[in-house]
């Protein structure tokens, strides 16, 4: 095996860029492991512990980038470093070249200078920077949807406070998902303009929301992230308050739609009597939550499934589409016992592996008055916290998108390399019976999620009959028709390696429910 490092001085990428590279050259001939980062500590660190990082890597400055290999010979890392060097020089090309005449700057001011008209930033760098940035934007008038994540709460708080003195929207930090004017920002779907307006604390809440409108024949008209944080006391909720008003004032927003998990108590009260102002109808979903906002023209909701169903049928939208769309609760339990009769003798537990945490999110909520005990990296109650996310334990749902799973990974909605090595390891166990996942689709996603999932699927379960075993994995797709990685070609894919595809996060967790409780029935 031979190491290499490369240093790029003074040569910055962003984050989701690296890690897309990262994953393509770590798949080349030859390569044991492979990474291109900004040469921060912490990514020094990651490095250090892959064993990829050489002196001359140590040297390199948080401004420079490293390109780091090991190999089985000189040649295959040669290869990748070549490729990594293509790579940046047909980006560049292709910026330069485009028929938009696309122009990259270094600075804010020279993009402002090109750009006089400009009136939001989109800022995915180094969390260390991404604060500077952010106020940066603010004081240029800007309007802020900022992706990157390790912003301190004090951060947060200050940058919150001084958008909102300015009238200005900050979207973030760790806003993953908003769609304005029909433009997609981040990890967003291809859905149809309309008359439904959301916020959300919730990137992938406001994906399954979103295309479950589009699905019942609905439309959006504006989407705001806030980050999850926003509706914590120390926050306020200021940005959840702003976009709310904003979709209030909005003429093409009939229905409005409010998605997080539980606000805290102090927030819940602020959005209370912002709502109550409002002369539109508002949906509230806030998952999990014990109390809910109470109010002539307030409609609580449990799922996001029910969101987007009473936001389409308060938009004036023939709601006869519902009733064929999802399934029936009648067919639901036919097919959970259906397949719960072929389990062997040992087999009892859910094995939920997420790639969206809202999605998780709800489907903790869901399923833990069906099954009790739910299990999770994630889980709001200590006593059901994973000791190890690496381990499961009884009924257990996992958040593959949170950071310890993110540390030095690509996301898994980027890059499913690590689900499907822990759906193969989930599958081997002689307990497993069912395995439930999530495929999100859209701009910014794996080109083919579900195709990448398929070869461990087949795997899994081939290797559970060769046991005398049977596995069952539901899943569902968010997603549109529209997206570039096709709603039905995905579904399709999935149902052709023996997958039940659900049409809902919330139907695929009552089927998988409904499986294990039948299962249990009948012994």
């Amino acid at each position: 095996m031979i190491t290499r490092n490369v240093v790029k001085k003074n040569y910055y990428s962003d984050s989701v860029t690296l890690m897309l590279l990262s994953s393509k050259i770590g798949k080349m001939a030859g390569v044991k492991e492979a990474a291109v980062m900004m040469a921060t500590d912490h990514n020094k660190e990651l490095l250090t512990r892959s064993g990829l990082l050489l002196p001359e890597g140590r040297t390199a400055t948080p401004n420079d980038m490293i390109i780091a290999v090991t190999a089985e010979d000189e040649k295959s890392a040669e290869a990748v470093l070549q490729a990594v060097e293509e790579y940046f020089a047909e980006e560049g090309k292709s910026q330069a070249g485009s028929d938009e005449e696309m122009v990259t700057t270094k600075t804010q001011a020279t993009a402002l200078r090109l750009l006089p008209g400009a009136n939001l930033a989109l800022i995915s760098v180094p969390g260390r920077y991404a604060a500077h940035e952010a106020r940066k934007a603010l004081d240029n008038n800007l309007h802020v949807f900022l992706f990157s994540d390790n912003v301190t709460l004090e951060e947060e708080k200050e940058l919150k406070e001084k958008a909102a003195a300015k009238g200005l929207l900050m979207m973030g930090p760790d806003c993953g998902t908003a769609i304005i004017n029909g433009v997609g920002l981040g990890f967003a779907n291809a859905v149809k303009r309309g008359s439904i307006g959301l916020v959300a604390a919730a990137g992938t809440g406001l994906q399954e929301v979103t295309c479950l409108i589009d699905k019942l024949g609905g439309g959006i008209s504006q989407a705001l992230g806030t980050g999850g944080r926003d509706v914590k006391a120390a926050i306020g909720g200021s940005m959840m308050l702003m976009g709310l008003r904003a979709l209030a004032a909005d003429p093409a927003t009939r229905v409005i739609v409010l998605i997080s998990k539980p606000p805290e108590e102090a927030v819940l009260d602020r959005l209370t009597e912002a709502i109550k102002a409002i002369d539109k109808p508002v949906v509230t979903c806030f998952l999990g939550a014990r109390v809910d906002v109470a109010g002539e023209k307030v409609y609580p909701v449990r799922t996001l499934q029910e969101a987007a169903l009473k936001a389409v049928e308060l938009s004036g939208m023939a709601a006869d589409r519902a009733a064929s769309y999802f399934m029936s609760d009648n067919l639901l339990q036919q097919t959970a016992a259906a397949e719960a009769a072929r389990f062997g003798g040992q087999q009892k537990y859910l094995r939920g592996l997420y790639s969206g945490g809202t999605l998780c999110s709800e489907a903790i909520f869901l399923l833990e008055p069906l099954l009790g005990s739910v299990y999770s990296n994630v889980a709001l109650d200590p006593e059901y916290l994973l000791p190890d996310p690496e381990t499961s334990k009884g009924h257990t749902l996992i958040d593959m998108g949170e950071d310890y799973f993110t540390d030095g990974r690509p996301h898994p909605m980027i890059d499913p390399g690590y689900r499907v090595e822990r759906l193969r390891r989930e599958a081997l166990d002689p307990e497993t019976a069912v395995i439930l996942l999530d495929v999100l689709i859209g701009y910014g996603s794996h080109a083919d999620p579900a195709g990448a999932l398929v070869p461990a699927i087949r795997e899994a379960k081939e290797a559970a009959a060769a046991a005398g075993r049977y596995l069952s994995v539901v899943a569902s797709v968010c997603g549109t028709p529209a997206d570039p990685q096709g709603l039905e070609q995905q579904e399709e894919k999935l149902r052709e390696a023996g997958v039940i595809v659900m049409p809902s996060n919330a139907q695929a967790s009552l089927l998988a429910a409904a499986i294990i409780t039948s299962c249990a029935s009948t012994r």
